[in-house]
């Protein structure tokens, strides 16, 4: 497994240094420029979707929303679709006040609600795009309640699935607004621009397989009803999506410098919440999906990369935190392997959604932040018994290599016992009580 591992790394540096050093990149190929010179000359523009899934957004309804409502297209040919799931019916009365608001500025927003949480997000996705008045939409454009798309959004993504038929995705990278808010968050960022600057651009440029994310992305409403909709077996419902449509034969196309701004996880409790459905979604949707893929006619099969020192490459401005980096994924990685197991046998938890809390704009969030810092939450709130347990274990083999071995090995195992320690008393970020 490390030898199939350390090929593909060394497959993925080859073929970004040859996009990077050759401007080979896929969506480069496309002369956007002449494209929406011809749409705007003909004006033929396509009707076009936005979906907004969001459920107790208090801190980021109206940065949404206002994005979303703010994007440069024909008035008669957008509309706005706000899927909103809260169960606070003052939350509730905001956001459709906030709809309301635009629409008296002539933006075609459509207030959504449900009576329940059935499906969660895909749910809700599933019936928006149910609704009559969706009937003659030809592409749809999901952002989540925390995105904030540039107004020209539409402009830099549509044109590509009009020049290509076979276009079912349009993928845009992720640009964090709260990067430098804690350590933290600057960790997070090494790794998601390593997988939007490496991993997607690198299955977009040899035309394979990459996920969608769930967010920031353009869909042809064909290619989702061709591959059966929205489902909310698994919890990752985007990925679901993406490969039964990549079994169908659509492609994807990622549009590296298109960057949409968005909040990181900025609390411990968040981000195992968050990293828990990422992992234990994937292995529940392969355990479902093996026979499906297996027995495919175009076959994609995808083998996980383990985190390497190539993810500090695509974040140089954090080169310096790269020790810092690897403990940290290294505790992370018994929260994943956790949920990777949980979602390979179906047991408890696997369709646990809790939805990734968020503190709104970065100056809003510093004052947040202060005040969490003030508050104390309870003891049994900051303690994570299994991340103690291993920093107890891991602290346990220094001290045993410390007397009875020849080497510096120790020096590690302190380290790492240390990180988890760390995150272990929660001492990771700001600290929420429920």
């Amino acid at each position: 497994m490390s030898l199939m591992l350390f090929i593909e790394r060394v497959y993925m540096a080859i073929v970004i240094l040859y996009v990077k050093v050759l401007r080979k990149k896929r969506y480069t190929e496309y002369k956007l420029e002449e494209m929406k010179e011809d749409l705007e000359l003909n004006k033929s523009y396509p009707m076009v979707l936005v979906q907004i899934p969001m459920y107790n957004e208090k801190e980021v309804y109206k940065l949404s929303i206002g994005a979303a409502c703010g994007l440069s297209w024909p008035s008669d040919r957008l509309i706005v679709q706000v899927l909103d799931d809260s169960t606070n019916e003052v939350l509730r009365k905001l956001v459709e006040l906030e709809c309301l608001k635009w629409t008296e500025k002539g933006v075609n927003v459509k207030y959504e609600t449900r009576k329940n949480r059935n499906g969660y997000k895909a749910g809700a996705l599933k019936e928006g795009l149910e609704k009559q008045y969706v009937k003659d939409c030809q592409f749809v454009v999901i952002f989540d309640a925390d995105f904030q798309p540039d107004e020209d959004f539409l402009w830099r993504t549509i044109p590509y699935l009009l020049e290509n038929k076979e276009l079912g995705l349009v993928q845009a990278r992720w640009k964090f607004v709260n990067a430098d808010e804690c350590l933290m968050t600057r960790l997070q960022e090494m790794s998601l621009d390593y997988h939007f600057s490496i991993e997607q651009e690198v299955g977009s440029s040899t035309c394979q397989f990459f996920g969608f994310n769930g967010t920031a992305g353009v869909w042809r409403i064909q290619a989702i009803e061709d591959a059966g909709g929205w489902k909310d077996r698994t919890t990752v419902e985007d990925m679901d999506l993406a490969v039964r449509a990549s079994l169908k034969g659509w492609k994807f196309v990622f549009v590296g410098d298109l960057g949409v701004k968005n909040e990181l996880p900025s609390t411990f409790k968040a981000y195992r919440y968050q990293q828990h459905r990422w992992s234990c979604g994937p292995s529940n949707l392969f355990s479902k999906m093996t026979r499906e893929i297996i027995l495919c006619e175009p076959i994609a099969i995808y083998i996980p990369a383990t985190i390497t020192l190539l993810n500090a490459v695509c974040t140089p401005r954090s080169f310096h935190l790269i020790v810092f980096w690897i403990l940290f994924e290294n505790v992370m990685s018994l929260l994943r392997a956790k949920a990777a197991i949980i979602g390979l046998l179906e047991a408890n938890r696997v369709n646990e959604w809790v939805v990734t809390e968020k503190h709104g704009n970065t100056k809003k969030q510093k004052n947040n932040i202060k005040t969490l810092k003030k508050s104390r939450s309870q003891v049994g709130e900051r303690l994570h018994v299994l991340e103690l347990i291993m920093g107890t274990f891991m602290l346990y083999c220094a001290i045993y290599n410390l007397i009875f071995c020849q080497d510096h090995f120790f020096v590690y195992l302190l380290l790492q016992a240390g990180a988890f320690f760390i995150m272990g008393f929660g001492y990771v970020g700001p600290s929420v009580p429920n």
